[in-house]
């Protein structure tokens, strides 16, 4: 290259392209260094040289491990879901007997219908169903709603309830309604 400036400084040639000549030279220089990997990078997938570091054994290894895992996952998550359905099923086995025995013991006479003890009863009942909460959807009593219940299996009226709780005679009805309690 020294000797190309040498030949291009002669005095025949002309300065400009002395300039010409060197600009050149220093643009390939550029090109070839810096902008020329920089395009063969961008080509390139960039998840294939992690592919090439990570052999096929080891990608095959983490694809059975997760594989296992998730195996392991939905088998937690049927046993799981097969307790819960058993729970719910003795809670409500235990539930139906209850009533059965209390309907046993009123049909003696053993228990009046309207006794103190006949509503503590059915206020375990009441409590039982409520605590199955979420295994049971159709029978989950809301907070809010309970003072309503309580008057109600009280023997209150509607418009009695709603005075009392100082709360819409509607909204006592359709509270009600919900429940599945007959509104007078």
């Amino acid at each position: 290259m020294h000797l190309i400036v040498l030949q291009i400084t002669a005095p025949g040639h002309d300065p400009a392209t002395t300039w010409i000549a060197i600009s050149v030279g220093i643009l390939t220089v550029v090109y070839v260094t810096f902008v020329r990997p920089l395009r063969k990078r961008k080509d390139k997938d960039p998840l294939e040289r992690s592919r090439s570091h990570t052999g096929l054994a080891q990608q095959r290894g983490v694809e059975r491990d997760m594989s296992n895992l998730l195996v392991e996952l939905s088998e937690m998550a049927r046993q799981m879901t097969a307790q819960l359905d058993t729970r719910a099923a003795k809670l409500e086995l235990l539930i139906k007997e209850a009533d059965e025995r209390i309907a046993a013991l009123r049909s003696v006479g053993v228990i009046p219908a309207n006794s103190a003890v006949a509503g503590a009863l059915e206020g375990v009942i009441i409590e039982a169903r409520a605590s199955l909460g979420p295994c049971l959807p159709e029978q989950r009593i809301d907070p809010r709603h309970a003072q309503v219940y309580d008057l109600a299996d009280e023997g209150l009226s509607p418009p009695e309830i709603a005075r009392q709780l100082d709360r819409p005679s509607g909204e006592i009805e359709l509270i009600l309604a919900l429940r599945g309690d007959v509104v007078n």
